[in-house]
């Protein structure tokens, strides 16, 4: 099912947790809200899943309107799956108990819940575990148990709420790659909960960046990073450089600006007005080589980043430095002479 949420409030007595909600998630869509700790996302997961009464606006799963003015379906007649960071399994009971006890809860027949449980577990590739407690089996099992659940009670919607926070960084990574598979598979419509930018830029089809209640922008994860709505998702999204600058022209979506007296050629929207602006440059829009127009400065810091080296550069009058790849360690205090090759107006 697709998830429609038009201007969703929710407010836990003075406090606006979700302040004019409004997204569209697709059919079948790997959908990831992305934020800080209090922002909002797991109220809007909660108030999805119907955990959560909305105070205003309305939220539609596929064509019924689940919660809106003088309405609120019970979370279990809405069809969704929750898979929390505590995975919350049944300890007493077996991997096939835990995927089958939905199925037992609703009073299938004997047949359907043999049925469907092994079907399941083999999703999940769990099948040689059936048997085996949550105890005696790792945390990325675990947490396909819970996914197999989800998709044993029948759920076109699965939400899960940040459900890797407790994993090692190496099976987090691994779990990634197997959370990509399971939506291949399953066909289902999936809400991810996450407050790891690496984590949502690798799993979504779209995200929306959560900020104090607010969605501040949601689009596919390369057009949140290169094309940031406004200087909050640019700062909070991979890593940049912002600095003053004054738009000298603008021809359709290039513009020339001007940075600390040299003029750079950088893509923008298709609205922009000349004048004082922001730019917004990423590590990767940077070059240290070649001629032309360049930004000459300091090495004020230097951070070793696997790989390749991370220089911050101090240029003449501007208050933030410029982040710059470097191939080779520089010293603090170095002189460095850089070209812009690319970058981002940022919408006023």
């Amino acid at each position: 099912m697709s998830i429609r949420l038009k201007s969703v409030t929710k407010r836990f007595g003075s406090h606006a947790a979700l302040k004019d909600v409004s997204l569209l998630i697709e059919e079948r869509d790997f959908f990831v809200v992305l934020g800080p700790s209090g922002c909002g996302k797991s109220t809007l997961l909660r108030s999805i899943a119907g955990l959560e009464r909305i105070d205003g606006g309305e939220i539609h799963l596929g064509s019924t309107v689940v919660a809106g003015p003088q309405r609120h379906v019970d979370p279990e007649e809405r069809n969704v799956g929750v898979v929390f960071q505590s995975y919350a399994l049944w300890p007493h009971m077996s991997v096939r108990q835990n995927v089958a006890f939905p199925l037992e809860a609703a009073k299938a027949s004997r047949q359907r819940v043999l049925g469907r449980t092994a079907t399941c577990l083999e999703t999940v590739q769990l099948t040689p575990y059936a048997e085996r407690k949550p105890a005696d089996l790792s945390g990325g099992q675990r947490q396909r148990v819970a996914l197999a659940r989800c998709l044993a009670q029948g759920a076109t919607t699965v939400l899960m709420d940040e459900p890797l926070a407790n994993l090692d960084p190496h099976l987090r990574s691994s779990m990634e790659e197997e959370l990509a598979e399971f939506h291949a598979r399953s066909g289902a419509t999936t809400l991810f909960i996450t407050h790891d930018q690496r984590e949502a830029m690798a799993l979504a089809s779209k995200v929306a960046l959560m900020w104090k209640g607010e969605v501040l922008q949601a689009d596919a994860p390369e057009v949140l990073y290169d094309r940031p709505a406004n200087e909050r998702v640019a700062s909070f999204i991979g890593r940049s450089t912002i600095l003053p600058a004054e738009v000298v022209r603008v021809r359709g979506d290039r513009a020339l600006v001007s940075i600390a007296g040299q003029t750079f050629e950088m893509p923008c929207r298709t609205d922009t007005q000349e004048g004082p602006a922001k730019a917004m440059i990423r590590p990767e829009h940077v070059r240290t080589s070649g001629e032309g127009r360049r930004l000459e400065g300091h090495v004020d810091r230097v951070t070793y980043r696997g790989g390749y080296w991370e220089a911050n550069l101090r240029v003449a009058g501007q208050d933030q430095p410029v982040l710059v790849n470097l191939g080779h360690k520089a010293t603090v205090g170095e002189p460095l002479a850089i070209s812009l090759e690319s970058g981002w107006l940022l919408p006023e």
